[in-house]
């Protein structure tokens, strides 16, 4: 069994400590330090990672989370059931999830567990999954990704992605003129990038299959006689467009006009990943969450996680995301979670890790 205040303090310890992508370190030791005290042999990787491992066997099961946040810290705070807080959904939770669970059992002959708490998830470079990566190249027998999806759903699958930060530089003509000017022409832009995802989207129901872009940051400036307009774009992709594919379409969609410079740099392709349903991981999870009460349930989602970075070369490796939260709450200003979930989640996975290694 496990002690329930004890999970409850390391969920609340890892929340308040504040670990935006690229500032882990104090967080990836406190979650190091944890699970070296309740049994396994823990440490801080060459990448940042908190590495923690229950058991010597050859067979892996890997429980991949990740411990930086979304930027912003809002209050720490305690409400009844309720945990308000950054990463108290995304992804601390799951990662208190998996620590928790993996502590409190016992591997069988020839299996072991590693619980990774990885960096820089949310920055586009993923650096922690990307090392996790390098060491596995053949991959784990089982690989759970740390997200929340509530305690009874398990995701099968995430969208792709490509990130495009767009420069364009064109003359001003006079306000009262009929010649647009460069925030207009910026703008226009924006609308050909509109046009072409309408178009692309005919006859696409599902959110899942649908290409969604996103205008994340405009800014213009003047340079004398020139204006300047950047933009930062995202998109997220479905499982058949490649970030390679959508990156030459719009290399020709943005050419620019005579007198008109337009610099475009892609970033954070990211393919989409769909995992098999049909796996003994997948059972393991049905059959958990059945036995704690619950009714599971499949989603994918329209974001991107570590299951994008992985899942493309573990081709022999079970996969799925799973951890308690509301994942519409991520990187929200009022984040919480409910902490009685939290510990049904904790709850299903040990079933679920027990269930595997048989």
């Amino acid at each position: 069994m496990f002690d329930h205040e004890e999970a409850i303090a390391l969920l609340e310890g890892l929340v308040r400590m504040p670990s935006p992508s690229g500032q882990e370190r104090s967080a990836s030791e406190f979650l190091v330090s944890w699970m070296a005290g309740h049994g396994m042999d823990a440490a801080v990787d060459e990448a940042g990672n908190a590495v923690g491992t229950k058991g010597h066997g050859e067979k892996e099961i890997l429980l991949l989370g990740h411990i930086d946040t979304f930027p912003g810290n809002p209050p720490v705070r305690r409400e009844g059931d309720l945990l308000y807080g950054r990463g108290s959904v995304d992804a601390k939770g799951p990662l208190a999830t998996f620590a928790a669970a993996a502590a409190s059992v016992r591997p069988p002959e020839g299996w072991r567990i590693t619980v990774v708490g990885a960096v820089e998830e949310e920055a586009a470079t993923s650096k922690g999954a990307r090392h996790v990566l390098a060491q596995r190249p053949t991959g784990p027998v089982a690989c759970v990704i740390g997200e929340p999806s509530r305690w009874d759903r398990i995701t099968l699958g995430y969208k792709g992605r490509l990130l495009l930060d767009l420069r364009m530089r064109a003359p001003f003509s006079h306000s009262a003129g009929v010649g647009a000017l460069p925030p207009e022409r910026a703008v226009a832009l924006w609308q050909r990038v509109v046009d072409h995802t309408g178009r692309f989207n005919e006859g696409r129901r599902k959110a899942f299959d649908r290409l969604m872009p996103s205008l994340r940051r405009i800014v213009t400036s003047d340079e004398g006689a020139y204006g300047v307009a950047e933009m930062t774009m995202g998109f997220r992709l479905p499982p058949d467009l490649p970030p390679e594919a959508l990156e030459t379409d719009l290399r020709r969609l943005l050419s620019p006009e005579d007198g008109v410079e337009v610099t475009l740099a892609f970033r954070g392709h990211e393919r989409a990943y769909r995992a098999a349903r049909n796996t003994p991981l997948v059972r393991a999870f049905l059959s958990a969450i059945r036995a704690e009460g619950g009714e599971p349930r499949f989603v994918v989602k329209t974001g991107t996680s570590d299951m994008n970075v992985v899942g493309p070369h573990w081709s022999d490796t079970a996969m799925v995301a799973y951890g308690p939260g509301d994942s519409s709450l991520d990187h929200t200003p009022g984040e919480y979670t409910h902490l009685s979930e939290y510990l049904r989640a904790i709850g299903v996975l040990r079933r679920a890790l027990a269930d595997i290694s048989r």
